[in-house]
């Protein structure tokens, strides 16, 4: 007996690169990223500020600044060729976000049923009588306490973990088939913290989405996702299951994060910083972007980039010479 084909990929994206500013010599900030989500899967994306965390995943709703200059090869996004057809059945309908800064995100001078109303309406997802219901059915799904009195209620009077759950219900009002969460932790304690992210994966969980969870915590990756993938200055440097990731690094930025992240170390003594910092991208940059900063690089590191290699347990990595 055969084996039952794979899911194809809601998310297929070959060569992205993305670019600002007029000057062609002027390295990429996103630097032809490879990547398939499948249905169903909770992916981790992280890496210091400035690697194209946000970038990559902000192209997948369409939301990114207009001074942007996107190109790829591939870019498919729940079986919508993006590159041919664009980003207006996607918005909302198959691709729901859910920001970092939930006080900014949310209108201050709209109630919070508006808001959601506004959505519904947006998409079809509901209309007429069944607003209002569907308003307090959304705010229940998030737990949020007494939805009904909630909803007049303005984001100014909430706090920021019901803001969280507040724009975690937005994102979810047009039934989307991806859930990106940028940074949802951004600002609030770590009992919140906890509440927030568990709920956002039991939602990914009960309709059965597929999340990208773009995070600089590597430890709350390790937490909550299936896979983690690592990106270092636009690049994707290492993509593998989480615990094969924490188990056995084997691009060496990688090994550094896991050493720099504080939930790891027994002391204050054990922390290690990464050497160096991340490359000027307005001045040209070797092909490895790591490679200034990698105590393993050599020469070829700077000319060309490693292809990826992918290990029997899907442990992916672009490295000359792994640990």
């Amino acid at each position: 007996m055969t084996a039952p084909p794979a899911d194809p990929p809601l998310i297929s994206i070959r060569g992205l690169t993305i670019c600002f500013g007029a000057d062609a010599a002027r390295p990429p900030t996103v630097d032809d990223v490879e990547l398939d989500i499948r249905p169903g899967e909770f992916v981790a994306l992280v890496g210091e500020s400035g690697s194209g965390k946000s970038l990559t995943a902000h192209t997948l709703a369409g939301i990114l600044d207009p001074a942007a200059k996107l190109s790829a090869e591939r870019l498919e996004v729940a079986g919508i060729d993006v590159l041919a057809d664009g980003w207006d059945q996607l918005r909302g309908r198959k691709v729901g976000i859910v920001f970092q800064n939930s006080r900014a995100a949310l209108n201050p001078i709209r109630s919070i049923g508006r808001q959601l109303a506004d959505v519904f309406k947006a998409h079809g997802t509901a209309s007429g009588s069944a607003i209002a219901p569907a308003v307090v059915a959304a705010l229940t799904d998030v737990r949020i306490p007494d939805p009904k009195r909630r909803i007049s209620a303005y984001p100014g009077e909430l706090s920021g973990g019901m803001c969280q759950r507040v724009m975690l219900a937005i994102a979810l009002a047009g039934n989307p088939s991806l859930l990106v969460a940028d940074e949802p932790t951004t600002g609030l304690d770590v009992t919140t913290q906890s509440a927030i992210l568990a709920l956002l994966l039991e939602r990914v969980r009960a309709r059965r989405m597929a999340a990208i969870l773009i995070t600089h915590d590597l430890e709350l990756a390790r937490a909550y996702a299936e896979r983690i993938i690592v990106m270092h200055a636009g690049q994707i440097v290492e993509d593998a299951p989480a615990a094969a990731l924490f188990a056995n690094p084997r691009h060496p930025y990688s090994a550094l994060l896991i050493t720099a992240t504080p939930a790891r170390a027994r002391s204050v003594d054990d922390l290690s910083g990464i050497p160096g910092k991340t490359p000027d991208l307005n001045a040209r940059t070797p092909a490895c972007r790591f490679a200034d900063r990698c105590s393993r690089a050599e020469p070829r590191c700077r000319t060309e980039f490693p292809p990826l290699r992918i290990e029997v347990d899907g442990h992916g990595f672009h490295c000359w010479r792994p640990l």
